[in-house]
């Protein structure tokens, strides 16, 4: 009986190759001449309502009755004989008449305008270009926006064609999304949305136009997705710049610019990296030559400094040339260049804003996006809000009734989805002081444990118990991050649909708010409490503070905390980049992989264009949104953080060159073709960058103020150095107070003594047991208190004179930019006007008796005007 089964399906399957003769690869109807510009797709089953029956049949005649054409694949013809396919065209007479409704630019005239001069560089970037095709695939043109009453201006040669697939898409989807299905509940219901969310449909998606491994097999077809990852999503074009012209045409400008921020962003990182990498190692080269470590390491200095202990009772005194290893690595990252690196870097982050703008907006006259106005195509009510807003009010503007959301419900749910956020901020915070707890109960352990035990004796210079604690916390503490931050995306997105936003703009700003807040608290909480809190309130000996009376506060290592805010900014930042690389990449892959594992054993002809697309993962509307955010958290950590660690610039350019392609590889090749979007800019995250901006300035001069050794140092070698010929010998010592160890309380005092010593150091600035200040902060303690605010007012003030003064040199739009723009008005302007007394000269020649003398001399009036302004 089994092997029956399969010789029908085997018969069923012959049959099928017979009935069809499209290639899989077909992009048209079966008459192979009309394009398929989107496709809808259903499971009809015999359990399903009639609901969803009636909502299909409404809908698809509603679309007929809109002008679309449609063809319906049986589901018999599919590859599990389960699913229904709907594809759908748009005629010429449905394109031309949305493209007025949509103010889609068209072209009317090639550009005349010169090219910009040569670059020198040409020759030596050469290796980097990609084929002009590539680069260009279609001609400049001066454009205009579409009217279907002068369809003779438009450089129309063939109508299959004119509009191309992105546009087709975005006009297609436009109709989707506003077409009725019926009426339920006194409600008028409308808009493919609904029907995805309440499964009359299962999917709605435009189809990519061949296979990415190969060409298509029909002429007509121009395989873009192949030269886009032939050119772009692949790993070994790294080194080539991006095809954003193409990307644009096949994606549309909303993915497109983005691609052009990221890509413009790595650009930049170059320099941030190379400067970065130098003051890396001038630390490097110049670790021999540094004296605090010297001092350390130095037997006969650092070998008899005898400090206190690290935990109460349990720990035992030790000697200070056991951090000799970590104190020399310190000096990798607390040195001079750290102090112009972080100045380097307040001036880098201001030229990248502003060169952004530039490159913003030549993208902007390039795609046509002058004259756009996205509040035009975003301030559309949304589906949702029409939904579960029952209430109606006149419109002043339009004066037609819309719904509305009263304020008391409104308020109710802010103050809802304002407690959600607080209470998860909360938690971070919560789960931080965890971490923070977890640090003080395990550094007396790895304390004890690395003085007691004789294994760890080889390794206990470079791995101190303060480096310990502190790289197990940040492991500890990026897998709370990540589980807290898995939890939240699903919370922001449910509170943002409870506040019903009304638009889709309104919707966006409030996630991305939401988002970037929690992401802002989760990732950098644990790198603000390294960088000002830990070492700063742990009091002296016999009066140490406490956390919640029962964990001591741990202390900075003898040569500083610098070196623990590397190691917490390394793994978080590092195993977030590597992370996120392996959920973009390899997560697609195996959930498609697993979907299509079927349709392997098929023959060519039975699995279709649209049934290979169905198959892929949907690049959902929010797709964007998490790249957008993913990268500005990765810029707050090169930017906030910078001066403690310079090679952070070089990951993340490296991590910059892998996303790039990744972005692309997965976009091209694991998920459906996403509806061609309009957008002229970053949006929101444009203010939250320039928001970050301001703020690293102030962070970075905290940092080398309060974190790194350079103020002390610089107030001793000025202020306290009794040495001439080498002022920064004495520092160590003079860096480390003295206690009596007799002066120890019970709950301190160490079990063991057993070489008798009658006193210890700690690191601070207090006067020695002898003084009538006893144990108090001494003058040398205020004098670097004041060294450090008066150094971040004055660098704070520098930088922030240099970056408005940057900022005010540097145009946001290029000169020459704007006299293209310039030139395209008033050539489009002379174009149309042309036209118009072309048309009128026509009608008086055909004695129009409407087309008077004196229309004639208006037009002529105008073109004159138009040519004076």
């Amino acid at each position: 009986q089994q092997s029956g089964r399969k010789y029908n399906l085997f018969l069923k399957r012959r049959l099928r190759i017979d009935k069809r003769h499209q290639s899989k690869d077909s992009i048209f109807f079966r008459d192979g001449v009309r394009r398929i510009d989107f496709v809808l797709s259903y499971v009809d089953d015999f359990k399903e309502n009639d609901k969803k029956l009636e909502r299909r049949k409404e809908f698809e005649s509603n679309l007929q009755k809109a002008g679309l054409e449609l063809e319906t694949e049986d589901k018999k013809e599919s590859e599990d004989g389960k699913i229904f396919f709907v594809k759908i065209h748009a005629p010429w007479e449905v394109l031309i008449t949305y493209a007025e409704v949509l103010n889609i630019k068209v072209p009317i005239k090639e550009n005349d305008i010169p090219s910009t001069v040569e670059n020198p560089l040409d020759c030596v970037l050469f290796p980097l270009r990609l084929p002009e095709k590539v680069m260009h695939p279609e001609p400049d043109y001066f454009t205009a926006p579409f009217s279907k009453d002068k369809q003779e201006l438009y450089l129309i040669n063939d109508e299959s064609t004119f509009f191309s697939p992105s546009m087709r898409n975005r006009i297609v989807n436009y109709i989707l999304t506003r077409c009725p299905y019926g009426t339920e509940e006194g409600k008028k219901k409308f808009g493919i949305k609904r029907l995805l969310n309440n499964g009359t449909y299962t999917a709605a998606y435009p189809l990519h136009d061949c296979q990415y491994w190969k060409k298509a097999n029909d002429p007509n077809c121009d395989s873009e997705r192949y030269t886009l990852y032939m050119e772009w999503a692949r790993f070994l074009r790294f080194y080539k710049e991006q095809p954003l012209d193409l990307i644009r045409k096949y994606y549309g400008e909303k993915i497109g610019i983005y691609f052009a921020w990221l890509g413009f962003y790595t650009e930049m990182l170059f320099l941030a990296a190379v400067v970065g990498l130098i003051c890396f190692l001038y630390g490097l080269f110049t670790m021999d030559e540094n004296m605090s470590s010297k001092e350390i390491c130095d037997p006969a200095i650092g070998g008899e400094i005898i400090m206190c202990p690290l935990c109460d009772q349990e720990c035992e005194y030790w000697r200070l040339n056991t951090t000799c290893e970590s104190s020399q690595y310190s000096h990798l990252f607390d040195n001079v260049a750290t102090l112009f690196f972080a100045i380097f870097m307040g001036i880098w982050v201001t030229l990248f804003l502003e060169f952004w703008k530039r490159r913003q907006a030549r993208l902007k006259y390039e795609w046509d996006l002058v004259d756009f106005e996205e509040e035009q195509q975003q301030l559309q009510l949304r589906p949702e809000y029409e939904a579960k807003c029952t209430q109606k009010k006149r419109n002043p503007v339009t004066q037609e009734m819309e719904p509305y959301l009263p304020l008391t419900s409104q308020a109710v749910r802010f103050c809802v989805s304002g407690a959600t956020v607080l209470f998860w901020v909360s938690l971070i915070i919560a789960s931080m002081i965890a971490v923070i707890v977890y640090r003080l109960a395990v550094y007396a352990a790895f304390a004890s444990l690395m003085e007691n035990t004789q294994t760890l004796q080889p390794i206990s210079g470079l791995l101190t118990p303060q480096l310990a604690t502190s790289v197990t916390a940040s492991c500890l503490n990026f897998v709370i991050i990540m589980i807290l931050n898995f939890f939240y995306e699903r919370i922001a997105i449910w509170i943002t649909d409870m506040e019903i936003p009304r638009t889709h703009m309104e919707y966006e700003n409030r996630l991305t708010m939401k988002m970037f807040l929690f992401q802002f608290v989760n990732y950098y909480s644990s790198c603000f409490y390294v960088a000002f809190f830990k070492g700063k309130f742990v009091g002296y000996p016999g009066a140490y503070t406490y956390m919640f009376n029962r964990w001591r506060n741990e202390e900075c290592d003898p040569a500083g905390c610098l070196i623990e805010l590397t190691t917490q900014l390394t793994i978080v930042m590092a195993g977030k980049q590597i992370w996120g690389n392996i959920q973009e990449a390899i997560v697609p892959w195996i959930c498609n992989w697993w979907g299509r594992r079927k349709a392997r054993n098929n023959p060519e002809n039975l699995y279709s264009r649209w049934e290979q697309d169905h198959d892929l993962q949907t690049f959902g509307a929010l797709g964007l949104f998490y790249e957008y955010l993913e990268m500005v958290i990765q810029f707050g950590f090169i930017t906030l953080f910078v001066a403690s660690f310079p090679l952070a610039p070089l990951l993340a350019l490296m991590n910059n060159i892998l996303e790039i392609r990744v972005d692309s590889w997965k976009l091209t090749t694991q998920y459906r073709r996403p509806v061609a979007a309009k957008a002229h800019s970053i949006g929101v995250w444009q203010e939250i960058l320039n928001g970050m901006a301001i703020l690293s300035v102030v962070t970075n001069a905290f940092i080398v103020a309060f974190t790194s050794d350079m103020i002390p140092r610089l107030v001793y070698y000025y202020a306290y150095s009794e040495n001439e010929d080498s002022p920064m010998s004495g520092y160590i010592n003079n860096s480390l107070s003295v206690f009596l160890i007799s002066d120890f309380p019970e709950r301190n005092e160490p079990k063991e003594n057993p070489e008798n010593f009658v006193i210890c150091r700690y690191r601070d600035y207090r006067y020695p047991p002898d003084h009538e200040r006893k144990y108090l902060h001494s003058m040398q303690f205020w004098h670097i208190l004041a060294a450090k605010l008066a150094f971040i007012i004055i660098m704070e003030h520098v930088v922030f004179i240099v970056k408005f003064f940057v900022a005010w040199m540097i145009p946001d739009v290029p000169a020459d930019v704007k006299a293209k723009i310039k030139r395209e008005k008033y050539l489009t302007q002379k174009i149309l006007h042309e036209y118009e007394l072309e048309k009128l000269k026509e009608r008086l020649c055909q004695g129009d008796k409407q087309a008077t003398e004196k229309e004639f001399i208006a037009t002529e009036g105008r073109m004159e005007l138009s040519r004076a302004m």
